[in-house]
């Protein structure tokens, strides 16, 4: 092959691959390679080939290759960093695109690229900073204004981020990932049916991208328009069987639905452990930790949720209690942003290792060389959860607690904490009917008392029932919406109509979900004007909240646990009905604790019946005003060191039946 004929194969390749035709490009590729070794550019290019495959260690090498042949190639660097972001070599393809814009400062693609990856690891500061950069190289970006917008958003910063997204629809109308991300901002700013509007835009430009389906869901989830919800996620994962995520929402907005039970819980948490955890057993490694069933243990614990939220609250009180000459605590948050829990959290902890930015089997390796003892993970099917890590068993004993109720499905989790309310499975005993430990994947081990242990944030004074100096009775929810449904309004109706002059108020954000529900109370004959409704505040203003709440409804089949736990800690009594899985008893749990089981129903009729008595009973209303917050403090409940003694000692169990397992 002369020089002229070389060229011309490489040119041709290079249209072949323009066209699509990457099998063609390849073989030409290699046959110029065969002639000319040191061409530096035919394995740039068959590494993006190998990159398009989905082939990302090898285009990491052939790309590297041609680095090493002509070190001034910009593009190379760039696409380097493409192949290294999809291994989630995240470091690495941070200093790929760094030394591409080195080696060309102009490109405004470098830093829009660099943009995304700082924004995985969450350095958004870095991140905000590289997009404006490719917007100042290219003002009509419409890829870069969407981008930054994203960035915008997870620094709370909504308008500008909605203000950016809408400049990159106005450069590119047809941009579904805009219109998409839009959304996004849209729900985080509490405008959920417009947030479906974009949504809906954007499946119209593009039905195949499978994150807005999945973004789509959870809107509506979070509408309680559960059925639309969960049929999002399965057009979603129909499009991208492999989205984890997208299958871990499904999970969860199952525990919601009415007409879920645990048998077909169970049923798709084994279908998840099956398509995302299975693939990643050949990393499991075996584990080399001091079989002493009585020395210090290392605990680590695995959440995207140690910062102001339901699980930071929680953990807090049980981290600070830990005995630290029996155990030592390890944390691995996957917290992009930092709040002041999470310093507190971080406190009370020995070694703290954030794993944002690190991909599951690097994760995975750091833990194992951890030497951890027993790993927990906090927050099951919730959102960004790590379940892939745990796939992979860095730790030879696992086990999942805290982030609801309920099972994993993963074959590699040992171990799920409950309490003897959530999971007698006894029926004789209270428990559902056919209840018994199949139904999850892991072995339950109940603690004795509790599986929450609580602590208020703020002190806010108790102020008697405002049913006394109202002249009637306000019964309130302040649980996330997505847990009232159609069923559940039916009992909040049948309540109404028994306690005629009772009002009701509801936690939600503006829209249309709102509108169905006043509807629904017109329609049985209720006066809408009786329903009324608050969005988020602050965490002061929401404990006050309850100063104008006489008596809180629990919801089901999905129960409250912080806002049942915040409640009572306001002297407001909470009325609750038990479920026939975990995430549904969290009531029976809670007020046996305190000792006020009379507070749940058994089944509808006496949930509504519960409700309509204490509506009736001023006098009870004003002394449980009193008395639930010392009840709260003096039940297991509040005794955080007793609680610390009893997970700790869980911790020891399940240790020495691991040590005793293994061959001497």
């Amino acid at each position: 092959m002369t020089q002229i004929t070389i060229q011309q194969a490489f040119a041709l390749a290079l249209q072949h691959h323009q066209a699509g035709r990457l099998n063609n490009a390849a073989r030409l590729y290699r046959q110029v390679l065969d002639q000319q070794p040191k061409h530096a550019d035919a394995w740039h290019y068959l590494g993006v080939i190998a990159y398009q495959q989905g082939e990302h260690d090898r285009a990491v090498d052939l790309i590297r290759q041609a680095i090493a042949l002509r070190p001034d190639l910009a593009a190379a660097y760039d696409n380097l960093g493409n192949a290294l972001q999809a291994k989630e070599c995240l470091d690495e393809a941070i200093a790929a695109w760094r030394q591409a814009i080195a080696l060309q400062p102009n490109s405004p693609g470098a830093y829009n690229n660099l943009g995304n990856v700082l924004k995985e690891t969450g350095q958004l500061d870095q991140a905000i900073a590289a997009y404006r950069q490719a917007l100042a190289l290219r003002p009509d970006y419409p890829e870069a204004h969407s981008n930054l917008g994203n960035a915008l958003q997870a620094q709370g910063r909504l308008d500008e981020a909605i203000l950016v997204i809408q400049q990159a629809i106005t450069l590119r109308p047809n941009y579904a990932e805009a219109y998409s991300n839009l959304g996004n901002a849209l729900q985080a700013r509490g405008q959920l049916d417009e947030a479906v509007a974009a949504y809906h835009q954007a499946i119209a430009f593009n039905p195949n991208y499978s994150e807005t389906h999945n973004n789509l869901g959870n809107v509506l989830k979070a509408k309680g328009c559960l059925d639309e919800a969960i049929a999002a996620y399965q057009q979603g994962l129909a499009r991208q069987p492999d989205s984890f995520a997208a299958h871990s929402n499904l999970i969860y907005a199952l525990h919601y639905h009415a007409g879920t039970d645990a048998n077909a819980l169970a049923q798709e948490c084994r279908r998840w452990n099956q398509q995302h955890a299975a693939p990643l057993q050949p990393y499991i490694r075996p584990h080399a930790n001091d079989r002493n069933a009585e020395r210090r243990l290392r605990i680590g614990y695995v959440s995207p949720d140690f910062r102001q939220h339901p699980v930071g609250r929680f953990l807090l009180p049980l981290l600070a209690n830990h005995d630290h000459q029996c155990v030592e605590i390890f944390a691995y948050p996957q917290v992009p942003a930092p709040d002041a829990v999470t310093a507190q959290l971080r406190g009370h902890t020995d070694v703290w290792r954030s794993l944002v930015g690190l991909a599951d089997v690097q994760a995975a390796k750091l833990i194992h060389q951890d030497g951890i003892d027993i790993l927990v993970d906090l927050a099951l099917h919730t959102a960004n959860n790590r379940l892939r890590v745990f796939a992979c068993k860095p730790a030879p004993v696992q086990v999942t607690w805290l982030g609801y109720p309920g099972s994993t499905g993963l074959t590699a989790m040992d171990y799920r904490l409950s309490d003897p309310y959530l999971d007698p499975f006894d029926t004789a005993q209270g428990g559902p009917p056919g209840g018994d430990e199949s139904i999850y994947s892991e072995k339950t081990i109940c603690l004795p008392q509790t599986y929450w242990c609580y602590q208020p944030v703020v002190e806010v004074p108790l102020q008697p029932p405002p049913g006394i100096s109202n002249g009637f009775i306000t019964f309130g929810c302040l649980n996330n919406f997505c847990k009232v449904n159609g069923p559940l309004l039916n009992l909040w109706t049948k309540l109404l109509g028994a306690v005629p002059t009772s009002r009701l108020l509801l936690h939600a954000h503006a829209g249309s979900h709102q509108a169905a529900v006043w509807q629904q109370m017109q329609r049985e004959g209720i006066d809408p004007q009786r329903v009324s409704f608050v969005g988020k505040s602050p965490t002061r203003a929401y404990f006050e909240r309850y100063q104008s709440i006489d008596i809180a409804l629990d919801t089901h089949p999905y129960g409250g646990g912080t806002t049942t736990c915040d409640a009572l800690w306001m002297g407001v009594p909470v009325v609750s009905l038990a479920g026939k899985t975990a995430v549904g008893r969290a009531g029976l749990s809670i007020l046996t604790n305190l000792g006020l089981p009379e507070l749940v129903g058994k089944t509808p009729e006496e949930y509504i019946q519960i409700a309509i008595d204490l509506a009736n009973d001023l006098p009870r209303l004003k002394q449980l005003r009193l008395t639930l917050r010392p009840r709260m403090t003096q039940s297991p409940l509040m005794d955080a060191p007793r609680f610390a003694r009893n997970v700790e000692a869980m911790y020891r169990q399940m240790w020495r039946k691991w040590c005793e397992s293994c061959p001497s």
